[in-house]
């Protein structure tokens, strides 16, 4: 895992192998795409919906991690395997990614560029670009910071820590299944709800260890506990609202609160009610947050490893 983080730190998963790949992300949600236009049938009752949604993410978590049970047995034990599952483990850890999209709202945003600042955010969350003035577009950068930083690289990294590249693997198809049906929508409410909480038992360890990464690593440990202890169970999420509140209380920003998702108002607690909304600076001071977390968890493994 220390391998995959420092590859894709150094690379990210450049546009040329994408050309001629793909990425295994693309590939899982083809085959969950397929999944859910066969098996999502509007005509079946609710309780068959359910049970076809729960067969389909067993299915598709079961493929991934027997893929990649099978190119792990194939390695022989030392530096080698060690190097090679890394190497096989990198386009499943998201760190450069998401360091580049968040630096992309916050460089055109401190530029004074708020239009720029829009057409970045949208391409890492759903809510409408254009209600956002500066404070909402530097807050929805931060939640998709925290939030991804958990379910991106945390959970994906402890996963494969504990497991090995079927451990990854596995997490990489849950947290897609949950991305694509995973929704409280007509359509999916019945269908993704296995997927949808079956990720909610993956993120609850990585969610929380995010938390403590950002509070312990914050210039305001104690404030960023506090929001954790206080507000992390006010989101509507059980896991996104830890490593949330924590980044919240770091920086001193309140976060989450209402918002517009195609044109209905979400009236979402605050986290960190009371304190200021968060600026352009706010989201750079995030991303430094971000890399020292991202290093400590990558020097914790390597310490692990050579234990």
């Amino acid at each position: 895992m220390v391998v995959a983080m420092l590859v894709d730190a150094l690379l990210g998963w450049p546009a040329r192998l994408f050309a001629l790949f793909g990425h295994p992300v693309t590939w899982l949600g083809r085959l969950i795409k397929g999944l859910d236009s066969s098996w999502n049938r509007s005509s079946d009752a609710s309780a068959l919906r359910r049970a076809a949604g729960a067969a389909a993410a067993l299915l598709m978590i079961a493929l991934a991690a027997s893929i990649a049970w099978a190119l792990q047995a194939l390695l022989a034990p030392g530096w080698t395997r060690i190097v090679v599952v890394g190497l096989l483990a990198w386009p499943l850890v998201a760190l450069r990614s998401l360091y580049d999209h968040v630096a992309a709202v916050a460089n055109p945003l401190q530029a004074g560029d708020v239009a720029g600042a829009r057409l970045a955010v949208a391409q890492i969350v759903g809510r409408d670009p254009a209600t956002l003035d500066e404070a909402g577009i530097a807050r929805a950068a931060i939640e998709s910071l925290a939030e991804n930083a958990s379910d991106g690289i945390v959970a994906p990294v402890f996963w494969g820590a504990v497991f090995g590249l079927p451990g990854i693997a596995a997490y990489k198809a849950i947290n897609t299944l949950d991305s694509m049906i995973g929704h409280r929508t007509e359509r999916h409410e019945a269908f993704g709800w296995a997927a949808a909480r079956i990720d909610d038992v993956a993120n609850f360890i990585p969610a929380r260890f995010t938390g403590i990464l950002f509070a312990l690593l914050g210039a305001r440990p104690s404030d960023a506990v506090a929001c954790m202890a206080r507000d992390a169970g006010r989101h509507r999420s059980i896991n996104a609202g830890w490593p949330e509140a924590a980044m919240a209380g770091a920086l001193g920003v309140r976060l989450s609160g209402p918002r517009i998702y195609h044109g209905s108002v979400s009236n979402e607690p605050w986290l960190n009610e009371g304190a200021r909304d968060p600026r352009a600076a706010d989201i750079q001071q995030g991303l430094k947050l971000y890399r020292r977390a991202m290093l400590l968890l990558a020097g914790v493994l390597a310490m692990l490893a050579f234990a």
